[in-house]
């Protein structure tokens, strides 16, 4: 049986010896085992019997013996690449071929990807950009990459906007990534989110995590229409949008909700908010990055199945819905995420790190949580995984339906700050006798204002300080 170490040692004696290894393990397990463990090649590799393979009938091997064709990087070989990236009958194959011209980076290749730019498959187009990129500056690659602006795929549409047409840089920064405004820290506003953050500076929340209102499920969320509720929220989230610093997270806990009949004579109604509600998100500017399912036991939630137990009729089956979404959300950037993870000092990361045993799967079973003065409570542990995996210590974190104010209080427990806001009276006051029996107030100070009074503690903080 070969081992890594056999294939290691027969390469480095040379030419001879590695052919002989090959001449002698013929089937496709073995030859494609030495394939995938040839690793660096030397500058004197014979690659002629590489080439023999790429007419394999094995699609694995011809993948494998096109990418060691790749490591070589010898001009020799950009024909039968070519043929093979043009003519394979594996898409896989046929992008490695091209992937394996661009690692050349000769410019004798350039006229070569330009051929590729049509292809159908836009991950070959892909892989023809990226080799193209290496002479961005050259005119003939500007003139065929350019145009790709308006190429039906929107990941060539990205790539080719952020190389060529980059968003216009801030002159000036509002306030550093990592900082915040300390009148915005630890605060309740009570008012309409969208007038509250119509005061707030651009650029000030590291983390939004929130529950929308039900559409008229609840006696709290009146709305004219269905229309006119998705619109509501696409204007808190396009401020929340502006408010929230480059890169950065917006994670909207929602679940499709059902309006009762009114009558026996008419049916009820059921309306897929998150799936209606991603629309608006993604043209704001909010780019989906992950569905969480949050899964609560059985007997904490409405039991729709109690008739079709009796009567067992198709059609007429509705399960027990269990199931929430937690829809995560990155504000769009040019920059990876590497950038906004860099803007900490290392002590920060280092706290910040997640530690223990955590959820490895986007599937969260946490039990629901439930008061007599709000109907529908933030369990603590969502709020505290949610703060954990989506923000650093010092971070302000922000809940513009802060209904019973959990959020908060995981926040100020996580070491980062908040800044809640919520509209019902009832719920404010809530928030704000909770926190003093929680004995949140030990060490914080937090301050509950109207949206009035918000506007006065904004203007009577001349310098405006973050940290």
């Amino acid at each position: 049986m070969l081992t890594k170490e056999q294939v290691k040692k027969y390469k480095n004696l040379g030419n001879s010896k590695l052919q002989h290894l090959v001449n002698t393990h013929k089937d496709n397990k073995n030859l494609l085992f030495i394939l995938e463990n040839l690793g660096y090649l030397p500058n004197d590799f014979d690659e002629s019997w590489v080439v023999d393979l790429t007419y394999s009938d094995n699609k694995n091997i011809r993948f494998w013996a096109v990418k060691t064709l790749g490591k070589t990087r010898k001009i020799e070989n950009i024909p039968i690449l070519k043929s093979i990236a043009k003519f394979d009958k594996s898409n896989d194959v046929r992008r490695e071929a091209v992937s394996s011209i661009g690692r050349i980076k000769k410019e004798k290749i350039i006229n070569v990807l330009i051929e590729f730019l049509d292809d159908k498959d836009p991950k070959i187009v892909l892989q023809a950009i990226r080799g193209l990129l290496n002479f961005k500056n050259k005119n003939i690659v500007q003139d065929n990459l350019k145009p790709l602006l308006k190429h039906p795929n929107e990941m060539i549409q990205t790539v080719i906007n952020k190389e060529f047409f980059p968003t216009k840089v801030k002159a000036k920064k509002i306030q550093p990534h990592t900082q915040s405004y300390d009148y915005l820290k630890n605060v309740v506003v009570l008012g309409d989110v969208r007038n509250v953050l119509k005061l707030i500076p651009d650029e000030s929340f590291h983390l939004t995590f929130t529950s929308p209102p039900y559409y008229n499920a609840r006696d709290y969320s009146i709305y004219q229409s269905y229309n006119s509720y998705l619109l509501f929220l696409e204007e808190v989230f396009k401020l929340t949008w502006e408010k929230t610093k480059e890169g950065r997270y917006l994670i909207v806990n929602t679940s499709p909700i059902i309006i009762p009949r009114i009558s026996r004579q008419h049916s009820s109604k059921r309306y897929p908010i998150p799936f209606d509600l991603h629309y608006y998100l993604n043209k704001i500017g909010w780019e989906f990055i992950d569905d969480i399912v949050w899964i609560k036991s059985e007997a904490s939630v409405k039991n729709r199945n109690a008739g079709f137990l009796q009567h067992r009729k198709p059609l007429a089956y509705k399960p027990n819905a269990r199931t929430e979404y937690l829809m995560v959300y990155r504000k769009q950037t040019e920059k990876l995420l590497d950038w906004n993870i860099r803007q900490y000092n290392q002590s920060v990361v280092e706290r910040s790190k997640v530690k223990g045993k955590y959820e490895t799967s986007n599937v969260w079973e946490i039990e629901p949580k439930f008061n007599k003065v709000h109907t529908a409570v933030f369990p603590d542990e969502l709020c505290k995984r949610v703060i954990k995996f989506y923000s650093y210590e010092g971070d302000l974190v922000f809940d513009p339906f802060a209904g019973s104010g959990t959020f908060g209080k995981a926040a100020i427990e996580s070491n980062r700050y908040f800044f809640l806001t919520e509209i019902n009276n009832k719920y404010f006051n809530y928030i704000k006798n909770n926190f003093i029996e929680c004995n949140i107030f030990d060490h914080k100070n937090i301050s509950f204002l109207t949206i009035s009074n918000f506007e006065e503690y904004i203007k009577n903080d001349t310098n405006r300080t973050s940290s």
